[in-house]
């Protein structure tokens, strides 16, 4: 596959059919992964023009790692892949969302179905910000799965 070319005019962008994904400074573009059954969201990563390119090609998800500066093909280590259903961009190409179908028993590296399971449960004069669990809990060992936890 080529490279993305760069992003064109206004219209082009808005409007057109060549997808020209617009990556911040740091050479990024943020990708919300959705599972493409429920339509719960799953987890929020990132990809440079190397991961998207190779999640493209590939049919699977792949990211680059932040914390580690690499990329990270999803589920290579835990067997939770993520196999890509859709690729969607929004108005400006400054973001996708990723429909995927999960493997194995969750995506979030804590052991659970989907990095968001907590909830803004509210506030009480003087406190904190409460947040409260959604779901299930958890639906794997994360040191049996990667050795840590």
């Amino acid at each position: 596959m080529n490279a993305f070319p760069p992003p064109g005019d206004k219209k082009q962008l808005e409007e057109g059919l060549v997808f020209t994904p617009k990556f911040d400074a740091d050479g990024l573009v943020p990708a919300m992964a959705i599972d493409a059954t429920t339509k719960e969201p799953l987890m929020l990563a990132y990809m440079n023009a190397e991961s998207l390119r190779m999640t493209i090609e590939l049919g699977e998800a792949v990211y680059w790692s932040r914390s580690r500066k690499e990329i990270w093909h999803k589920g290579k280590t835990s067997g939770h892949v993520q196999r890509v259903v859709e690729i969607r961009t929004d108005c400006d190409q400054d973001a996708l969302v990723v429909y995927v179908e999960q493997a194995g028993a969750g995506c979030c590296h804590t052991g659970r179905g989907e990095c968001f399971y907590r909830k803004v449960a509210g506030t009480t004069a003087g406190e904190p910000t409460a947040l409260a669990f959604t779901g299930e809990g958890k639906t794997f060992d994360p040191e049996a799965v990667y050795g840590k936890s």
